[in-house]
C-alpha cells in the first residue's frame, strides 16, 4: 500500500487562542446523563455552579442521550448561552448537533466512559476545574465534522471502528467502563475487508479492500490513540484514515504504529485531509460518530463545518 503524501497546510495557529470578551452574566443550562458521574456527582456540580452566582439556572437530566437535543433546543429558546454538558462523547455529540451554528458556548465536563473530546481540548477529569474552566476560561471556535446530516466533534468511522464501538455499545461500556473498547477490538480484529472506493473532495483518492475508514476532527480517537498528529479543530480540515488491515497479525502491526504516534509509516494505513469524503461500500457496514453506532450504510458523505460552535478552553494550550 502507498502511503499518501497528500498534507495540506494551513497558515492558522494550532489552536484559537484569542479570548473572548464576556460583559454580561450569561444564562446557564445544563445538560445531563443521570447515569454518568464524576467528582461528587451532579450535587456537587449544582453546588459548584451555585458558587458563581447564576440566576435562574436551567437544569435538565435525561436517561439517554437521545433524548438530550430535545432538552438543548428548549434551552435555547429559553434563552440559554452558556451549556455545561455532562457526560460521555455520545451524549456531548447529540447536544453539540443540535448546538452547531448556535451563538452558544459548549462547556464539557467529562464524566462518561469515553471523553476523547475533553481529552483533546485540555479539560481534565476534575470536576471542580471543569466547572471554572467553564466560567473563566478562553473561548475558542471550533469546527465540526457532519456525517449524513448529523454533527460530530471527535471522529466517525465505518467498517472496524464501527463494528467495535457498536458492540461495546451493548451494555459492555456500563460493566467494563473503558476496557470494553478492547475487549470488543480483539473480538473483531479477524473480521474481512470490504471493497470500497473513497473520494476526497470530489477527487478519486482509494479504491479497493479496506477494514476501516476512520475520519478525525481532532488527533486522539478510538481507544484514546493519537492517529491523527497533525490534526487541529480549528484548521477548517478533517483528517482522513483508510486501514487495509486484515487478521489480528496486520492489525497488530497497524495498532503498533498508531500507538507509537506512526501510523502513516504503517504499510497497512494511508492519510490525508479533507473538506469533503465519501465512501461507497460494496458491502453495507455500520459507521459511528463520537463513540455513538449508527445503522449499516452503502455510502457515507462527511463534511467539514468550519467554527461551528464555540467551547471552554484552559487557559494554557492542551
Amino acid at each position: 500500500m502507498v502511503k499518501s503524501a497528500d498534507r495540506r497546510s494551513t497558515d492558522k495557529p494550532a489552536t484559537a487562542a484569542t479570548a473572548t470578551p464576556r460583559t454580561k452574566t450569561p444564562r446557564v443550562a445544563v445538560i445531563a446523563h443521570r447515569k454518568k458521574t464524576i467528582g461528587g456527582g451532579l450535587d456537587e456540580l449544582r453546588k459548584l455552579i451555585a458558587g458563581y452566582d447564576v440566576d435562574d439556572l436551567l437544569w435538565y437530566e435525561v436517561p439517554k442521550s437521545k433524548k438530550a437535543p430535545k432538552k438543548v433546543r428548549q434551552a435555547l429558546k429559553d434563552g440559554a448561552d452558556l451549556f455545561f454538558l455532562w457526560g460521555g462523547d455520545g451524549t456531548v455529540q447529540r447536544c453539540v448537533d443540535a448546538l452547531a451554528g448556535s451563538d452558544a458556548t459548549v462547556a464539557v465536563i467529562p464524566a462518561g466512559t469515553a471523553n476523547l473530546l475533553a481529552r483533546n481540548l485540555g479539560i481534565p477529569e476534575d470536576l471542580p476545574e471543569a466547572v471554572r474552566i467553564g466560567f473563566e476560561g478562553r473561548r475558542a471556535k471550533m469546527d465540526l465534522g457532519k456525517i449524513n446530516g448529523e454533527h460530530f466533534a471527535v471522529m466517525a468511522g465505518v467498517g472496524f471502528d464501527a463494528e467495535m464501538i457498536a458492540d461495546a455499545d451493548r451494555g459492555l461500556k456500563d460493566r467494563l467502563g473503558r476496557f470494553a473498547y478492547i475487549w470488543t477490538g480483539l473480538r473483531h480484529v479477524g473480521g474481512a475487508v470490504t471493497p470500497m472506493k473513497i473520494k476526497i473532495d470530489g477527487n478519486d483518492w482509494f479504491e479497493g479492500d479496506a477494514s476501516c475508514v476512520l475520519v478525525g476532527n481532532v488527533g486522539t480517537v478510538t481507544g484514546g490513540i493519537d492517529v491523527f498528529e497533525d490534526a487541529r479543530f480549528d484548521d477548517g480540515w478533517l483528517e482522513v484514515g483508510v486501514s487495509t488491515a486484515e487478521g489480528p497479525i496486520q492489525w497488530a502491526r497497524a495498532l503498533g504504529r498508531m500507538s507509537a504516534g506512526d501510523a502513516e509509516k504503517s504499510p497497512f494505513v494511508r492519510i490525508t485531509r479533507a473538506r469533503k469524503v465519501t465512501v461507497k461500500l460494496r458491502t453495507p457496514m455500520a459507521y459511528e460518530l463520537d463513540g455513538g453506532a449508527r445503522d449499516r450504510v452503502d455510502r457515507i458523505t462527511v463534511k467539514v463545518a468550519p467554527q461551528a460552535i464555540t467551547v471552554c478552553l484552559p487557559e494554557t494550550p492542551a
